[in-house]
């Protein structure tokens, strides 16, 4: 049994300067995935069991599967924002001119760094 999950993400400028679509696909192989070891619980209303039960029925799935599925696509999508970001010709231009832009002086963090840290040790123990 095979199902696929995929979570499209907007247009994006790679580095290359070239706009791409990306799309990330979370496969699941059922038959030869590893062997689940690890027990989530979860408090819910009646209501709310009641819906996941009707939408895995709908989907074909077990209510576990379903969760699983959903949570990790929910998942893939808050952690996607922080993998990867979208920018417009515009935004992508002057990204590239911040990362060209000479690096300014920072006194006070040049003094920080001149100072000995907290578990640095001259003397030999």
């Amino acid at each position: 049994m095979q199902r696929a999950i995929g979570v499209p993400v907007d247009p994006v400028m790679t580095v290359s300067g070239v706009a791409d679509r990306v799309l990330t696909w979370r496969l699941f192989l059922m038959a030869a995935s590893p062997t689940r070891s690890e027990k989530l619980d979860l408090r819910l209303t009646p209501s709310a069991k009641a819906t996941l039960q009707r939408a895995a029925a709908a989907t074909q799935r077990s209510v576990s599967e379903f969760v699983l599925e959903s949570a990790l696509e929910r998942a893939d999508e808050a952690l996607i924002e922080r993998r990867r970001f979208g920018l417009d010709e515009t935004q992508w231009q002057a990204f590239l001119t911040a990362l060209d832009a000479p690096t300014r002086r920072h006194p006070r963090l040049e003094r920080l760094l001149q100072e000995p840290g907290l578990f640095d040790n001259d003397s030999p123990e």
